[in-house]
Order: C-alpha cells, then structure tokens, then sequence
C-alpha cells in the first residue's frame, strides 16, 4: 500500500498521521470511485488515504445510512453545557451552490487522477521492452 501511495503522491504520503475527512469529502471520494470504476486500493492511493478499507467502510456506511452515515461522530464523554438550537444540514439541493461546488471538486479531483493515470502510462511506454530469452 505504502509503494503505491508513494508513486501516486510522493513524500506527502508520509507526513499526515491521522485525518478527520468530512462527509462530503468522503462522499466526493466514493462518487469518484463510482464513477471511475477504480478499486477501493487505487482510490486510497489516489487520494492519499491510509487505508483502502477506510473507503470500503464509508461505501457500506453509506449504502446502509446514506450521507449522514457517513458524517464523523464526535468521541469522548458529552459536555453538560445547555444544548442550543441546531440547524440541521441536509444534502446539498441539485443546482444549488453547494452541489455545483461539490461536483467542481470532484471533477478537479477527476481531473488529477487522469493526468496521474496518463503520466504513467507515458512513462510505461517510454521503458525499454524486454525480450524473453530462449
């Protein structure tokens, strides 16, 4: 896992320890693999997320709760402060700004992983082809 992030990102894959990614980058993240067709373990590489089983775990959260499975939970005992009101975020609406800013990011994202993609494959047809020997 470690080589392959590296290839994809170089030395950023080793200096963030621990990340609380937010629901709509995780959802951003699972639209993109949708979309793409990409494993969970390219995706992870891709995106420099530590683990490929991170992604498939927000994949069952959100078949089996939709967004809001997928928003972090905070940890650690509750505050005994007076609780005040709450707006409550729903998904983005289609066609509003959120949703368009949403899909800009996935597309940028998209983006990215195609120029990564054709990087490599430039580079693969650059190596020497090395003949088998009899």
């Amino acid at each position: 896992e470690w080589v392959r992030r590296y290839q994809k990102n170089g030395v950023e894959t080793f200096l963030k320890s621990y990340t609380n990614y937010s629901a709509d980058y995780k959802m951003n993240v699972l639209n993109y693999m949708n979309e793409t067709g990409t494993s969970s373990r390219d995706t992870a590489a891709l995106f420099n997320i530590s683990s490929p089983g991170m992604i498939r775990n927000w994949k069952l959260k959100f078949e089996g709760g939709g967004y809001d499975a997928l928003v972090s939970k905070k940890k650690g005992h509750l505050s005994m402060k007076k609780e005040t009101k709450r707006t409550t975020k729903s998904t983005p609406a289609e066609g509003s700004v959120e949703a368009l800013e949403a899909r800009i990011k996935q597309l940028e994202m998209e983006n990215v992983y195609l120029k990564k993609l054709n990087t490599l494959v430039q580079m693969q047809e650059k190596l020497p082809i090395k003949s088998k020997r009899k």
